[in-house]
């Protein structure tokens, strides 16, 4: 196998749903992915508020999912009990959720077309005060997150309300990872959640956070850096947005540095 990844052992820390694109390119450019999902991904508890929300559809404006699960655990449902409102405009969070909107039919959605996060989303010209005010929005998520999009869309004058569709959890156990690490066999992790991340420190024994801290560690977010050097990381690298963009910085990466 020949490639700029070739011999590399590269870890794939994405929910195993969003994993395949990511780990595909990793073996195309000689390297060998590992898939080790740092957020296990289920049906909220409760399906009661999926079940209400879609009774009242007709009554919003715009429906934002905040990830291509968010979609998945929704959007059946929804199709499943009625059609798709003409007047209910999508919003999604980046081009995955766009993706997986269109593969149940619902065109159109909009998105950031660079960063993809809440910021980027509050952006939109469709979700400014001129737009909102007086709106409803329906904001399809898991269980907790960041309340930023939320909390700014009502401060423009909307009506926000959320529908927790699915839950994330942690995994149970990092043994895999730690037994990587003590054969010197793990040379690089991908990292696209700050939940995540948190998850991976606190499953790790100390030698392998250890091992952690001088670790190429390649994310695509300025927010999942900051908490990494705060976490005490020492290699991280910070790439352009998305697949594409961790990708594209293995591909340049210094492995000999």
């Amino acid at each position: 196998m020949t490639g700029a990844l070739c011999g590399k052992t590269i870890v794939v820390t994405r929910p195993r749903a969003q994993a395949p694109r990511l780990t595909s390119w990793i073996a195309e450019h000689g390297g060998e992915p590992l898939l080790f999902p740092l957020l296990d991904i289920a049906p909220a508890d409760d399906p009661e508020p999926l079940r209400l929300a879609i009774t009242q559809l007709d009554r919003y404006a715009l429906a934002v999912f905040i990830s291509p699960n968010a979609v998945e655990f929704s959007v059946p449902a929804i199709l499943s009990a009625r059609a798709w409102p003409a007047a209910l405009q999508a919003v999604a969070i980046g081009p995955g959720s766009v993706a997986s909107l269109a593969t149940y039919g619902i065109r159109n959605a909009l998105a950031p077309l660079e960063r993809f996060d809440s910021e980027a989303l509050l952006e939109l010209p469709a979700l400014q005060r001129s737009c909102v005010a007086g709106k409803r929005v329906l904001i399809f998520r898991g269980n907790g997150g960041r309340e930023l999009l939320a909390d700014s869309l009502r401060e423009r004058g909307a009506e926000v309300d959320y529908v927790s569709c699915y839950q994330r959890s942690a995994p149970d156990s990092a043994a895999a990872l730690e037994a990587l690490w003590r054969s010197d066999q793990l040379d690089a992790l991908t990292v696209s959640s700050s939940e995540g991340l948190r998850n991976l420190v606190d499953l790790l024994d100390a030698p392998a956070r250890a091992s952690l801290r001088t670790t190429p560690v390649f994310v695509p977010h300025p927010r999942i850096a900051e908490l990494a050097q705060k976490l005490g990381l020492q290699r991280v690298i910070l790439t352009e947005p998305a697949d594409a963009g961790i990708i594209a910085a293995l591909n340049v990466y210094n492995w000999r540095s």
